[in-house]
């Protein structure tokens, strides 16, 4: 990944990714090309030295058959943002701006293993639901559904844990641009019902 030194993501960026992964884009080297796969991920700190990013595939997705030629990748992605040029105050002074966009990437290496094991993916998919329900005033649980309903599931998907060697990550908020120009892109993107952008946008001026 190209990351310019004023876009380095700080320590503080890359945890939020990880432990907050949400869906992202896993990516393997085969002798016959690439293979990508979008699942839903969960972050295993206590895997490793740098721990694991843990999912599972449906047992008929070639994806956790091949043998990989390399390490995998994932995809994790932040906050993103369309950024348009009239925002910038410096718009009006000279003119020279252009349209950009704004975001939160890592790059997640690894070694993929395979587990093709039902109490691995009944754990798996426990801890993956109790994440994504957390909050919900009544939170669905596995538990919930019959025991040989949720048998059946598991045997339907595989496995698949990236343990992480390194990360790449890349914060591009707009910290490139003078202060009023920030300024006007956390207005412009408020105003566009994107506040999240617009915190992204705060946090990375006040130095995160």
């Amino acid at each position: 990944m190209f990351v310019p030194s004023h876009f380095t993501a700080d320590p503080e960026q890359v945890r939020e990714l990880l432990q907050h992964p949400g869906a992202a884009d896993l990516i393997t080297p085969t002798s016959d090309g690439l293979l990508a796969t979008f699942l839903p991920l969960h972050f295993d700190p206590s895997v490793g030295e740098h721990g694991a990013l843990l999912g599972h595939v449906a047992r008929n997705n070639p994806h956790w058959q091949a043998e990989p030629t390399g390490e995998s990748l994932v995809i994790l992605r932040g906050p993103d943002s369309y950024i348009s040029p009239s925002w910038y105050a410096s718009k009006a002074e000279h003119g020279r701006v252009v349209p950009t966009w704004n975001y939160l990437t890592a790059h997640v290496h690894g070694p993929l293993v395979v587990h093709d094991d039902v109490l691995w993916l009944d754990g798996l998919v426990r801890r993956l639901t109790d994440q994504h329900e957390a909050g919900r005033e009544a939170p669905w649980s596995v538990s919930d559904a019959p025991e040989k309903f949720v048998a059946g599931q598991l045997r339907a998907i595989v496995g698949v844990e990236l343990r992480i060697t390194r990360i790449e990550a890349k914060a591009k908020y707009s910290q490139n641009r003078p202060e009023a120009d920030r300024a006007g892109v956390v207005v412009g993107l408020l105003a566009e019902g994107d506040p999240a952008g617009a915190e992204a946008v705060r946090g990375q001026r006040n130095g995160r």
